[in-house]
């Protein structure tokens, strides 16, 4: 069993900053769960461009505001506490912080090592050990 606290991982290398979001990746590719586990928080007025092209992930809103549009059809959703939303379909889209931090649990598979952020395409990078 494995049984972790959110709190652990911050200030660790697995807690990892950018000027548009702050991500608490709580169980890792390391966890062997086949997926990984994170708290992530969206800053206000921000807005992220995402392509997870390698992985799929699903998102819980916990609280905030916030919006996701998907850059294929121009789609707006709004996001806040109880909205989930899954790319399943690798979708590109916008991520934006509202008025307040948006929090949202993220589960991603195949799972991350920890450490990702978004390229300049807004990609992750493959997990090339698994390979």
């Amino acid at each position: 069993m494995i049984v972790k606290n959110v709190n652990e991982v911050i200030g660790t290398e697995h807690e990892i900053k950018t000027e548009n979001w702050l991500s608490r990746r709580v169980l890792l590719q390391k966890d062997g769960m086949g997926f990984s586990f994170h708290e992530t928080i969206i800053f206000p007025h921000t807005q992220t461009h995402i392509h997870y092209q390698h992985h799929l992930e699903a998102v819980w809103c916990i609280e905030g505001d916030g919006e996701i549009e998907t850059i294929a059809d121009g789609k707006k959703y709004a996001l806040g506490p109880g909205v989930v939303y899954a790319l399943n379909e690798n979708d590109e889209h916008w991520l934006r912080g509202g008025e307040k931090p948006l929090r949202v649990i993220c589960v991603f598979n195949p799972p991350l090592t920890g450490f990702e952020v978004h390229d300049d395409k807004g990609v992750y990078p493959a997990d090339k050990s698994a390979a």
